[in-house]
């Protein structure tokens, strides 16, 4: 079965790292001449354009039959996206607003890379690439779907949805007026460290009600609150180790506010995997999930913050075809 690559590009991600792993695996299918075609994008948001155009023009929804019927001189459009965590992200909203089945091969390209951790795909851009090649049928995983009650808003996502530490912290960091300074050095991940020593000790605790599987729970003093369904969160940090996107379930994790010598203690533990020690760490699983925060908090969908609000927020999961 032949394949024509649609390289949608975010040359922006990883602070600029994305164009440069574009431009290595460009190389490689000019030199093997592969069928390709390039897209950039130019501005935020644009991926989202480019995606949609995309389903218009070339894309196609994948089906099983393709392999025994599918005619061999057509080539099967096949969407790789390089960039970051945001841009696939991005792009696979554009798909569930639109509500197409469109399989999708990533090459992670970003500074976290929490997704490609998750789901076992190789970071290094060309073991990605070839990994994408000889891959014959997309890998269905579950991701996570939300619908925001309050601000009447849905969505999917791919890592996380975060409230409250972790949120701020994207938000802080957002903000910071060093940011972009630093980001021409390649140095974006100081002012991340900044953000986070900062949040640590202003982020105050919150009341939150958790309902999930029909069991209500009600918290006084949340801290950082997350709705995942891989173990990968902040770059690497394994804070739902079980966590599985082969299991059709949420993970939902649920630290409460503690003094700061016990913070440093709980995120020694985190670094060895070993936070379910802690009686302030909580973890839960289940299909059904709804979190009530009644406190204006900032939010957080894939690193996108989604502002200092209250929530109603129910979660589930859905399949989505992943090229791996």
């Amino acid at each position: 079965m032949k394949f024509h690559y649609h390289f949608l590009i975010n040359p922006t991600a990883g602070s600029g790292s994305a164009e440069k792993v574009a431009k290595r695996i460009i190389d490689i299918v000019s030199k093997r001449e592969f069928l390709y075609t390039k897209y950039f994008t130019e501005y935020a948001g644009h991926e989202q354009q480019l995606a949609e155009q995309l389903v218009e023009q070339a894309l196609i929804p994948w089906k099983a039959e393709f392999l025994t019927n599918f005619n061999e001189e057509d080539a099967f459009p096949l969407l790789v996206v390089i960039g970051g965590d945001g841009t696939l992200h991005q792009v696979l909203n554009s798909f569930y607003s639109l509500q197409c089945e469109i399989p999708v091969a990533y090459i992670p390209a970003g500074s976290g890379n929490d997704f490609a951790r998750g789901i076992g795909l190789p970071r290094e851009a060309e073991k990605a690439f070839w990994q994408i090649v000889k891959t014959p049928i997309p890998r269905e995983i579950s991701v996570i779907t939300y619908d925001e009650k309050i601000q009447d808003e849905q969505g999917l996502v791919l890592n996380n949805v975060g409230i409250g530490l972790d949120a701020a912290i994207v938000h802080a960091t957002n903000d910071s007026a060093t940011k972009k300074r630093l980001n021409k050095y390649n140095l974006g991940s100081l002012a991340y460290m900044a953000s986070i020593i900062k949040v640590l000790f202003t982020q105050k605790g919150f009341p939150i009600m958790v309902d999930i599987n029909g069991q209500q729970m009600n918290f006084s003093k949340a801290f950082l609150c997350t709705t995942t369904n891989h173990p990968y969160f902040g770059g690497g940090v394994a804070i739902a180790p079980t966590a599985d996107v082969q299991k059709n379930q949420l993970d939902f994790v649920l630290v409460e506010r503690i003094n700061i010598f016990k913070i440093f203690w709980l995120i020694l533990l985190l670094t060895r995997k070993k936070q379910m020690n802690s009686k302030n760490f909580h973890h839960y699983t289940g299909n059904k999930l709804r979190i009530v925060s009644t406190m204006s908090e900032y939010g957080q969908a894939d690193g996108e913050v989604m502002g200092a609000r209250s929530f109603d927020i129910h979660f589930a999961t859905k399949k989505q075809w992943i090229w791996c």
